[in-house]
């Protein structure tokens, strides 16, 4: 009967810490920004600014050394692409430089004087693509804008040289092996369906931690031990209810902007979407409460409200490179290949993107869904043991206290 009633109690004392945190949440501004706010407004602000997929009239200059018939037909197609615009012309090379420096354009196309002759004379004509690498998207416009040019023009010199008779035998020797050019797994072939996906279950973990840490560091303040366990209520005298009351109070938060993230946004913003919802609960469900567990016991370890924030702000861009998603997982060193497997967002953004843009299923993504199942129960084992810690230093403290102002009270009856 006693274990009934100890699991009874146990249950009531949850309950309680739950009201009491969703309570605590509702109350203070920076929790309810971090819980509710950032994970409804940053991924359509991200999805926005990402929303056109791919770049489109990117600025480059043209030094034209040839001034030829074929040089102008040249430029005249590059300039009626999709993805590059022709805005400036310069003199020499020097000029064309002043003009990236200047950010005017981002890049230069270099057409010898040669060019004309060469091409004529049965030589191989060259054509020099000069790019600014700051950003991989205007070099991939502009120097794939150039390759698919100079490749059009080549099929048709090669087929105006080749004297066939009919048509047939012109495409056939201008294209002997003609190929398809399908993008699997993202149809626009842009940068927002790549790598967004693995932003937003990004989002949700460090709006979580954020949101945990906040909490935890508003309880310290309140607290005059600077602990998380309030000193002299019998309802925190446990930890498990504390921990599975607080987990309660995120989880039922979350579950609710793991939906929005990881099914709303997409089908606004037109992402690829073919995961089933029963393959979206199976991934997101560890995932979530793998989060959680690792945002309650990093709570415990930063001292002051403001930390946390510098800390995860900080680690963002770094597990975004460690997902393997911007950039290749193979390229990664083992040693932070190792690292990442610490954080649940590794795990979760691979298990996303296999799911909703690469059409996996559960089984598929297995390997994934079992390690958030193993960081869950042991960031869970570790949540218990640092509140545990906390709940011992809580009671030292409030001890102490209690001796100091008994001593200090028979001191003052003595006098």
């Amino acid at each position: 009967m006693s274990i009934f009633h100890s699991i009874y109690r146990g249950i009531q004392d949850a309950c309680y810490i739950w009201r009491r945190e969703m309570t605590q949440v509702v109350k203070d501004e920076g929790v309810l920004i971090f819980f509710v706010v950032v994970p409804l407004v940053y991924p359509l602000l991200y999805s926005w600014i990402y929303n056109n997929e791919v770049v489109h009239e990117v600025p480059v200059c043209v030094v034209d050394q040839s001034h030829s018939q074929l040089s102008r037909e040249f430029i005249r197609k590059c300039d009626a692409s999709p993805d590059v615009q022709v805005k400036y012309y310069a003199q020499d090379l020097e000029e064309a430089k002043s003009l990236v420096s200047r950010q005017l354009v981002k890049g230069v196309y270099l057409i010898p004087s040669s060019f004309d002759g060469d091409v004529y004379g049965l030589k191989q004509g060259t054509i020099s693509v000069y790019c600014d690498m700051s950003l991989v998207l205007t070099y991939k416009a502009i120097f794939q804008t150039a390759q698919m040019v100079t490749m059009e023009m080549g099929t048709e010199l090669k087929t105006q040289l080749g004297g066939h008779n009919t048509a047939r035998e012109e495409a056939i020797a201008a294209r002997p092996l003609d190929y398809d050019d399908v993008p699997i797994f993202s149809p626009a072939g842009g940068y927002g369906s790549a790598v967004l996906p693995a932003v937003l279950m990004l989002i949700l973990q460090q709006t979580l931690v954020l949101g945990i840490g906040l909490s935890a560091g508003t309880a310290r303040d309140e607290n005059p031990y600077r602990n998380l366990i309030p000193v002299g209520d019998s309802r925190y005298e446990h930890t498990i209810p504390i921990v599975m009351g607080k987990a309660m109070c995120y989880f039922m938060i979350f579950i609710v902007m793991g939906a929005w993230l990881s099914i709303a946004v997409p089908r606004l913003f037109h992402f690829p979407q073919l995961a089933t919802w029963y393959s979206l609960l199976c991934m997101m469900l560890p995932y979530i409460l793998a989060c959680l567990f690792f945002g309650m016991m990093v709570s415990c370890t930063v001292k002051y409200r403001e930390n946390v924030m510098l800390i995860v702000v900080f680690m963002s861009v770094p597990l975004l490179f460690l997902t393997g998603v911007s950039w290749p997982q193979t390229c990664i060193p083992s040693c932070w290949q190792g690292v990442s497997w610490l954080f649940p967002s590794t795990f979760g953004a691979r298990a996303y993107i296999r799911l909703n843009s690469m059409g996996a299923n559960v089984s598929d993504v297995m390997p994934e869904i079992r390690i958030l199942w193993i960081q869950t129960v042991c960031y869970f084992a570790m949540t218990l043991c640092v509140y545990r810690f906390q709940f011992f230093v809580a009671r030292h403290y409030a001890m102490e206290r209690l001796k100091f102002l008994k001593h200090k009270r028979e001191s003052k009856l003595s006098e």
